[in-house]
Protein backbone atom coordinates (compact mmCIF):
# COMPACT_ATOMS: atom_id res chain seq x y z
CA UNK A 1 0.00 0.00 0.00
CA UNK A 2 1.20 3.41 -1.13
CA UNK A 3 2.57 5.70 1.74
CA UNK A 4 -0.42 8.36 2.64
CA UNK A 5 0.92 11.58 2.78
CA UNK A 6 -2.51 13.70 3.90
CA UNK A 7 -5.26 11.65 5.23
CA UNK A 8 -8.18 13.84 6.22
CA UNK A 9 -10.63 12.03 8.73
CA UNK A 10 -13.98 12.58 9.12
CA UNK A 11 -13.47 16.85 9.56
CA UNK A 12 -16.04 19.09 9.90
CA UNK A 13 -15.43 23.05 9.97
CA UNK A 14 -18.69 25.30 10.64
CA UNK A 15 -18.46 29.36 11.30
CA UNK A 16 -19.91 31.77 13.42
CA UNK A 17 -22.42 33.92 11.43
CA UNK A 18 -22.08 37.76 11.48
CA UNK A 19 -24.88 40.10 12.56
CA UNK A 20 -24.44 43.57 11.35
CA UNK A 21 -25.36 45.80 14.43
CA UNK A 22 -26.99 47.59 12.60
CA UNK A 23 -30.31 45.01 12.14
CA UNK A 24 -31.09 46.09 15.88
CA UNK A 25 -32.76 48.79 16.26
CA UNK A 26 -33.70 48.58 20.23
CA UNK A 27 -32.83 46.58 23.42
CA UNK A 28 -36.13 44.56 22.75
CA UNK A 29 -35.63 43.64 19.07
CA UNK A 30 -31.78 42.72 20.28
CA UNK A 31 -33.25 40.44 23.29
CA UNK A 32 -36.11 38.64 20.88
CA UNK A 33 -34.09 38.03 18.13
CA UNK A 34 -31.57 36.21 20.54
CA UNK A 35 -34.66 34.28 21.72
CA UNK A 36 -35.51 33.30 18.65
CA UNK A 37 -32.27 32.36 17.19
CA UNK A 38 -31.16 28.60 17.98
CA UNK A 39 -27.79 27.51 18.36
CA UNK A 40 -27.71 25.78 15.47
CA UNK A 41 -28.79 29.14 13.20
CA UNK A 42 -25.88 31.20 14.46
CA UNK A 43 -23.61 29.11 12.90
CA UNK A 44 -22.26 28.00 8.96
CA UNK A 45 -21.58 24.92 8.20
CA UNK A 46 -19.16 24.69 5.80
CA UNK A 47 -17.93 20.87 5.85
CA UNK A 48 -19.58 18.32 7.48
CA UNK A 49 -17.93 14.72 8.13
CA UNK A 50 -15.19 14.74 5.30
CA UNK A 51 -13.07 11.57 4.75
CA UNK A 52 -9.93 10.94 2.36
CA UNK A 53 -6.48 10.45 1.73
CA UNK A 54 -3.91 11.49 -0.70
CA UNK A 55 -1.19 8.91 -1.43
CA UNK A 56 2.46 10.10 -1.72
CA UNK A 57 3.64 11.31 -4.71
CA UNK A 58 0.07 11.72 -6.25
CA UNK A 59 -1.92 14.62 -7.57
CA UNK A 60 -5.74 15.46 -5.83
CA UNK A 61 -8.08 17.72 -7.48
CA UNK A 62 -10.63 19.36 -5.92
CA UNK A 63 -13.61 20.35 -7.78
CA UNK A 64 -16.85 22.17 -6.75
CA UNK A 65 -18.96 25.26 -6.81
CA UNK A 66 -18.13 28.49 -5.29
CA UNK A 67 -19.11 28.10 -1.34
CA UNK A 68 -18.78 24.34 -1.70
CA UNK A 69 -16.01 24.43 1.06
CA UNK A 70 -13.22 23.63 -1.13
CA UNK A 71 -10.52 26.64 -0.10
CA UNK A 72 -11.16 25.77 3.70
CA UNK A 73 -10.54 22.53 3.21
CA UNK A 74 -7.61 23.63 1.70
CA UNK A 75 -7.00 26.05 4.33
CA UNK A 76 -7.44 23.07 7.01
CA UNK A 77 -4.73 20.39 5.40
CA UNK A 78 -2.55 23.75 5.37
CA UNK A 79 -3.02 24.44 9.11
CA UNK A 80 -4.15 27.64 8.67
CA UNK A 81 -7.57 26.78 10.38
CA UNK A 82 -8.54 23.88 12.93
CA UNK A 83 -10.96 21.68 12.37
CA UNK A 84 -14.01 21.65 14.54
CA UNK A 85 -14.04 17.69 14.98
CA UNK A 86 -11.95 14.99 13.25
CA UNK A 87 -8.58 15.11 12.36
CA UNK A 88 -5.93 16.09 9.26
CA UNK A 89 -2.59 14.17 9.45
CA UNK A 90 0.50 15.67 7.19
CA UNK A 91 3.13 13.68 6.75
CA UNK A 92 6.01 15.74 4.90
CA UNK A 93 7.02 19.40 4.46
CA UNK A 94 4.02 21.20 3.30
CA UNK A 95 4.43 24.87 1.24
CA UNK A 96 0.73 26.53 0.41
CA UNK A 97 -0.09 28.99 -2.77
CA UNK A 98 -3.05 30.12 -0.58
CA UNK A 99 -3.68 33.85 -1.33
CA UNK A 100 -0.32 34.30 -2.64
CA UNK A 101 2.00 37.28 -0.26
CA UNK A 102 -0.89 36.86 2.13
CA UNK A 103 1.89 37.73 5.29
CA UNK A 104 4.06 40.27 3.00
CA UNK A 105 3.95 43.48 4.87
CA UNK A 106 3.17 46.43 2.60
CA UNK A 107 5.75 48.85 3.95
CA UNK A 108 8.61 46.47 4.20
CA UNK A 109 10.42 45.63 0.97
CA UNK A 110 10.48 43.40 -1.12
CA UNK A 111 13.46 41.82 -0.16
CA UNK A 112 12.83 42.05 3.34
CA UNK A 113 9.41 40.42 2.82
CA UNK A 114 10.86 37.18 1.26
CA UNK A 115 13.65 36.87 4.11
CA UNK A 116 10.33 37.10 6.44
CA UNK A 117 7.92 34.65 4.23
CA UNK A 118 10.79 32.03 3.60
CA UNK A 119 11.20 31.44 7.43
CA UNK A 120 7.56 31.29 7.83
CA UNK A 121 7.36 29.15 5.77
CA UNK A 122 10.17 27.04 7.38
CA UNK A 123 13.72 27.75 6.08
CA UNK A 124 16.75 28.98 8.11
CA UNK A 125 17.59 32.78 7.03
CA UNK A 126 20.59 30.88 5.49
CA UNK A 127 18.68 28.92 3.04
CA UNK A 128 16.49 32.11 2.28
CA UNK A 129 19.56 33.60 1.56
CA UNK A 130 21.20 30.74 -0.82
CA UNK A 131 17.68 30.73 -2.87
CA UNK A 132 17.23 34.50 -2.56
CA UNK A 133 18.42 35.31 -5.91
CA UNK A 134 16.38 32.41 -8.03
CA UNK A 135 13.30 33.84 -6.12
CA UNK A 136 14.06 37.23 -7.19
CA UNK A 137 14.48 36.08 -10.75
CA UNK A 138 12.19 33.84 -10.92
CA UNK A 139 9.58 36.52 -9.94
CA UNK A 140 10.82 39.08 -12.33
CA UNK A 141 11.56 41.85 -9.85
CA UNK A 142 15.30 42.50 -10.04
CA UNK A 143 15.25 46.19 -10.34
CA UNK A 144 12.24 46.26 -7.78
CA UNK A 145 12.87 44.05 -5.06
CA UNK A 146 14.17 47.26 -2.57
CA UNK A 147 11.35 49.24 -3.03
CA UNK A 148 7.94 48.58 -0.85
CA UNK A 149 5.72 46.06 -1.80
CA UNK A 150 2.85 48.76 -1.49
CA UNK A 151 4.12 50.17 -4.57
CA UNK A 152 3.82 46.59 -6.44
CA UNK A 153 0.78 46.17 -9.15
CA UNK A 154 -1.24 42.60 -8.01
CA UNK A 155 0.16 40.94 -10.30
CA UNK A 156 3.88 41.50 -9.24
CA UNK A 157 2.86 40.74 -5.53
CA UNK A 158 1.16 37.44 -6.17
CA UNK A 159 4.43 36.59 -8.53
CA UNK A 160 6.44 37.05 -5.54
CA UNK A 161 4.70 35.42 -3.30
CA UNK A 162 4.21 32.44 -5.82
CA UNK A 163 8.19 32.24 -6.08
CA UNK A 164 9.13 32.49 -2.07
CA UNK A 165 6.06 29.34 -2.15
CA UNK A 166 7.76 27.25 -4.45
CA UNK A 167 11.52 27.82 -3.76
CA UNK A 168 11.03 26.41 -0.05
CA UNK A 169 11.32 22.90 -2.19
CA UNK A 170 8.10 21.16 -0.39
CA UNK A 171 7.52 17.77 -0.28
CA UNK A 172 3.54 18.24 -0.70
CA UNK A 173 2.41 21.97 -2.26
CA UNK A 174 -1.38 22.80 -1.71
CA UNK A 175 -2.74 25.04 -4.89
CA UNK A 176 -5.85 27.17 -4.40
CA UNK A 177 -6.75 28.72 -8.00
CA UNK A 178 -3.26 30.53 -8.37
CA UNK A 179 -1.97 29.56 -11.66
CA UNK A 180 -2.86 32.35 -13.80
CA UNK A 181 -0.39 34.66 -11.57
CA UNK A 182 0.63 37.35 -14.07
CA UNK A 183 0.87 37.41 -17.61
CA UNK A 184 0.48 34.84 -19.77
CA UNK A 185 4.39 34.28 -20.08
CA UNK A 186 4.38 34.30 -16.42
CA UNK A 187 1.56 31.88 -16.12
CA UNK A 188 3.81 29.43 -18.14
CA UNK A 189 6.31 29.84 -16.15
CA UNK A 190 4.28 28.37 -12.91
CA UNK A 191 2.50 25.58 -15.32
CA UNK A 192 6.21 24.06 -15.82
CA UNK A 193 6.75 24.56 -11.78
CA UNK A 194 4.01 22.53 -11.22
CA UNK A 195 4.64 19.78 -13.98
CA UNK A 196 8.37 19.36 -12.40
CA UNK A 197 6.52 18.82 -8.89
CA UNK A 198 4.34 16.52 -10.36
CA UNK A 199 7.56 14.41 -12.10
CA UNK A 200 9.60 14.36 -9.12
CA UNK A 201 7.44 13.01 -7.35
CA UNK A 202 5.99 15.41 -5.12
CA UNK A 203 2.42 15.73 -3.55
CA UNK A 204 0.16 18.22 -4.77
CA UNK A 205 -3.32 18.88 -3.80
CA UNK A 206 -4.99 21.53 -6.03
CA UNK A 207 -8.04 23.25 -5.99
CA UNK A 208 -9.23 25.10 -9.50
CA UNK A 209 -12.56 25.80 -11.41
CA UNK A 210 -9.95 25.10 -14.89
CA UNK A 211 -11.40 21.57 -15.53
CA UNK A 212 -8.47 20.72 -18.58
CA UNK A 213 -5.81 21.44 -15.85
CA UNK A 214 -7.65 18.90 -13.44
CA UNK A 215 -7.84 16.31 -16.03
CA UNK A 216 -4.56 16.78 -17.37
CA UNK A 217 -2.63 17.03 -14.06
CA UNK A 218 -4.58 14.72 -11.44
CA UNK A 219 -4.38 11.66 -10.37
CA UNK A 220 -8.01 11.56 -9.18
CA UNK A 221 -10.88 13.99 -8.10
CA UNK A 222 -13.05 14.90 -5.06
CA UNK A 223 -16.30 16.79 -5.94
CA UNK A 224 -17.35 19.06 -3.25
CA UNK A 225 -21.07 20.13 -3.08
CA UNK A 226 -22.54 22.10 0.04
CA UNK A 227 -19.77 20.84 1.76
CA UNK A 228 -19.94 17.47 1.90
CA UNK A 229 -18.36 14.87 -0.81
CA UNK A 230 -20.68 14.47 -3.72
CA UNK A 231 -18.15 11.90 -5.57
CA UNK A 232 -14.50 10.76 -6.00
CA UNK A 233 -12.53 8.75 -8.41
CA UNK A 234 -11.19 9.13 -11.90
CA UNK A 235 -10.86 12.61 -12.71
CA UNK A 236 -12.60 12.50 -15.93
CA UNK A 237 -15.60 10.61 -14.72
CA UNK A 238 -15.70 13.14 -11.80
CA UNK A 239 -15.50 16.01 -13.98
CA UNK A 240 -18.54 15.13 -16.13
CA UNK A 241 -20.50 13.94 -12.78
CA UNK A 242 -19.83 17.49 -12.03
CA UNK A 243 -20.77 19.54 -14.91
CA UNK A 244 -24.21 17.54 -14.96
CA UNK A 245 -24.87 19.18 -11.94
CA UNK A 246 -23.61 22.27 -13.03
CA UNK A 247 -25.81 21.74 -15.76
CA UNK A 248 -29.17 21.00 -14.13
CA UNK A 249 -28.38 24.17 -11.61
CA UNK A 250 -28.13 26.48 -14.98
CA UNK A 251 -31.24 25.14 -16.68
CA UNK A 252 -33.09 27.37 -13.53
CA UNK A 253 -30.66 30.01 -13.61
CA UNK A 254 -30.80 29.85 -17.39
CA UNK A 255 -34.34 30.16 -17.66
CA UNK A 256 -34.76 33.16 -15.67
CA UNK A 257 -32.06 35.06 -17.74
CA UNK A 258 -33.68 34.39 -20.92
CA UNK A 259 -36.82 35.09 -20.21
CA UNK A 260 -36.11 38.57 -19.24
CA UNK A 261 -33.61 38.96 -22.44
CA UNK A 262 -36.19 37.32 -25.17
CA UNK A 263 -38.85 39.32 -23.47
CA UNK A 264 -36.64 42.57 -24.66
CA UNK A 265 -35.50 41.20 -27.46
CA UNK A 266 -38.96 39.56 -28.96
CA UNK A 267 -41.07 41.18 -31.58
CA UNK A 268 -43.77 39.55 -33.30
CA UNK A 269 -45.82 40.01 -36.88
CA UNK A 270 -48.06 38.27 -39.77
CA UNK A 271 -51.77 37.72 -39.74
CA UNK A 272 -52.03 34.60 -37.77
CA UNK A 273 -53.82 32.20 -40.33
CA UNK A 274 -51.73 29.84 -38.74
CA UNK A 275 -50.28 30.38 -35.49
CA UNK A 276 -46.99 29.07 -33.58
CA UNK A 277 -48.69 28.51 -30.34
CA UNK A 278 -45.67 26.65 -27.95
CA UNK A 279 -41.95 26.23 -28.79
CA UNK A 280 -39.49 23.64 -26.98
CA UNK A 281 -36.22 23.12 -26.99
CA UNK A 282 -35.59 19.68 -26.40
CA UNK A 283 -33.16 16.54 -25.92
CA UNK A 284 -32.63 12.96 -27.92
CA UNK A 285 -34.55 11.78 -24.61
CA UNK A 286 -37.62 14.66 -25.49
CA UNK A 287 -36.84 16.06 -22.18
CA UNK A 288 -37.01 19.85 -21.87
CA UNK A 289 -33.66 21.37 -22.26
CA UNK A 290 -31.79 24.99 -22.60
CA UNK A 291 -28.26 23.82 -21.61
CA UNK A 292 -26.64 21.64 -24.19
CA UNK A 293 -22.94 20.45 -24.77
CA UNK A 294 -21.47 20.78 -27.85
CA UNK A 295 -21.96 17.92 -30.30
CA UNK A 296 -25.64 16.98 -28.49
CA UNK A 297 -28.56 16.29 -30.49
CA UNK A 298 -30.82 19.37 -30.48
CA UNK A 299 -34.66 19.33 -31.22
CA UNK A 300 -36.69 22.47 -32.21
CA UNK A 301 -40.26 21.36 -31.50
CA UNK A 302 -43.15 23.86 -32.76
CA UNK A 303 -46.94 23.45 -32.06
CA UNK A 304 -49.21 25.23 -34.06
CA UNK A 305 -53.00 26.00 -34.88
CA UNK A 306 -54.62 26.66 -37.68
CA UNK A 307 -57.36 29.49 -37.54
CA UNK A 308 -57.89 29.58 -41.42
CA UNK A 309 -56.65 27.31 -43.46
CA UNK A 310 -54.46 29.02 -46.40
CA UNK A 311 -54.56 28.47 -49.99
CA UNK A 312 -50.67 28.58 -50.42
CA UNK A 313 -48.21 25.86 -49.40
CA UNK A 314 -47.02 26.59 -46.25
CA UNK A 315 -43.46 26.93 -44.90
CA UNK A 316 -41.91 26.38 -41.37
CA UNK A 317 -38.57 27.78 -40.90
CA UNK A 318 -35.90 28.49 -37.83
CA UNK A 319 -32.68 30.83 -37.55
CA UNK A 320 -30.44 30.78 -34.89
CA UNK A 321 -28.59 33.88 -33.86
CA UNK A 322 -25.86 35.18 -31.56
CA UNK A 323 -26.84 37.65 -28.92
CA UNK A 324 -25.19 40.59 -31.81
CA UNK A 325 -27.75 39.23 -34.26
CA UNK A 326 -25.18 37.27 -36.47
CA UNK A 327 -27.46 34.82 -38.19
CA UNK A 328 -25.06 31.03 -37.17
CA UNK A 329 -27.66 29.27 -39.27
CA UNK A 330 -31.30 29.47 -40.92
CA UNK A 331 -33.17 27.03 -42.88
CA UNK A 332 -37.02 26.36 -44.01
CA UNK A 333 -39.03 23.68 -44.89
CA UNK A 334 -39.25 25.07 -49.05
CA UNK A 335 -35.62 25.78 -48.74
CA UNK A 336 -34.72 21.71 -48.11
CA UNK A 337 -37.76 20.91 -50.34
CA UNK A 338 -40.02 19.10 -47.09
CA UNK A 339 -43.42 19.16 -48.09
CA UNK A 340 -45.78 19.97 -44.98
CA UNK A 341 -49.00 18.46 -44.81
CA UNK A 342 -51.60 20.45 -41.96
CA UNK A 343 -53.57 18.66 -39.64
CA UNK A 344 -57.06 20.08 -39.25
CA UNK A 345 -56.98 22.33 -36.25
CA UNK A 346 -53.20 21.45 -34.31
CA UNK A 347 -49.93 20.00 -35.63
CA UNK A 348 -46.63 19.99 -34.40
CA UNK A 349 -43.25 20.28 -36.77
CA UNK A 350 -39.34 18.93 -35.12
CA UNK A 351 -36.54 20.77 -36.38
CA UNK A 352 -33.50 18.16 -35.30
CA UNK A 353 -30.12 18.58 -35.19
CA UNK A 354 -28.35 15.66 -35.06
CA UNK A 355 -25.16 17.26 -33.95
CA UNK A 356 -24.97 20.68 -32.26
CA UNK A 357 -21.35 21.72 -33.22
CA UNK A 358 -22.18 25.95 -31.98
CA UNK A 359 -19.18 26.96 -30.19
CA UNK A 360 -20.34 27.62 -26.89
CA UNK A 361 -22.28 31.05 -25.99
CA UNK A 362 -25.72 31.93 -26.09
CA UNK A 363 -27.81 31.98 -28.70
CA UNK A 364 -31.42 33.04 -29.69
CA UNK A 365 -33.68 31.66 -31.90
CA UNK A 366 -36.52 32.67 -34.32
CA UNK A 367 -39.19 30.63 -35.51
CA UNK A 368 -41.25 31.10 -38.42
CA UNK A 369 -44.64 29.92 -40.39
CA UNK A 370 -44.92 31.46 -44.00
CA UNK A 371 -46.72 30.87 -46.65
CA UNK A 372 -44.59 29.88 -49.75
CA UNK A 373 -44.31 33.33 -51.48
CA UNK A 374 -43.10 34.54 -48.38
CA UNK A 375 -46.29 36.16 -46.81
CA UNK A 376 -45.79 35.62 -42.93
CA UNK A 377 -48.54 33.67 -41.22
CA UNK A 378 -46.60 34.21 -37.68
CA UNK A 379 -42.92 35.07 -37.26
CA UNK A 380 -41.50 35.08 -33.86
CA UNK A 381 -38.06 37.08 -33.29
CA UNK A 382 -36.07 35.74 -30.38
CA UNK A 383 -38.64 33.78 -29.34
CA UNK A 384 -36.54 31.76 -26.58
CA UNK A 385 -32.70 31.34 -25.97
CA UNK A 386 -30.40 28.44 -25.29
CA UNK A 387 -26.80 27.89 -24.53
CA UNK A 388 -23.79 25.52 -25.36
CA UNK A 389 -21.37 24.52 -23.16
CA UNK A 390 -18.05 23.18 -24.31
CA UNK A 391 -14.38 22.45 -23.14
CA UNK A 392 -12.74 23.30 -26.16
CA UNK A 393 -12.29 27.50 -26.11
CA UNK A 394 -12.22 27.84 -30.12
CA UNK A 395 -13.77 30.73 -31.44
CA UNK A 396 -16.38 31.77 -34.28
CA UNK A 397 -19.61 30.45 -34.97
CA UNK A 398 -19.56 26.72 -35.02
CA UNK A 399 -17.25 24.28 -35.07
CA UNK A 400 -16.24 22.42 -37.92
CA UNK A 401 -14.93 18.94 -38.20
CA UNK A 402 -11.71 18.40 -38.61
CA UNK A 403 -8.21 16.99 -38.46
CA UNK A 404 -4.76 18.20 -37.47
CA UNK A 405 -1.64 16.66 -39.79
CA UNK A 406 1.97 17.64 -38.60
CA UNK A 407 5.12 16.39 -40.64
CA UNK A 408 3.49 15.09 -42.97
Amino acid sequence: MSEIAIEVDHVSKRFKRSVLRNNYVTLKDVLLRRRRVSKRDRFIDVLEDISFAVPKGRTFGIIGKNGSGKSTLLKLIAGIYRPDSGRIRVRGKLSSLIELGAGFHPEFTGRENVYINGILLGLSKQQVQERFDRIVQFAELEDFIDMPVRTYSSGMYMRLGFSVAVHVNPEILIIDEVLAVGDESFGHKCKEIIRQFKASGKTIVMVTHDMSAVERWCDEALWLNKGQIADRGEPRRIIDCYRENVKEDEEQNFEVAHQIGTTIMSDRWGDRQIEITEVRLLNEANMEQSIYHIGEPTIIEMTYHIHRTPTQPVVFGVGIFTPENICCYGTNTDIEKIPIQLNEDNGKVRFVIKENLLIEGTYFLDVAVHAEDGYPFDYIRHQTAFAIRSGIKDVGICRLSHDWEVNI
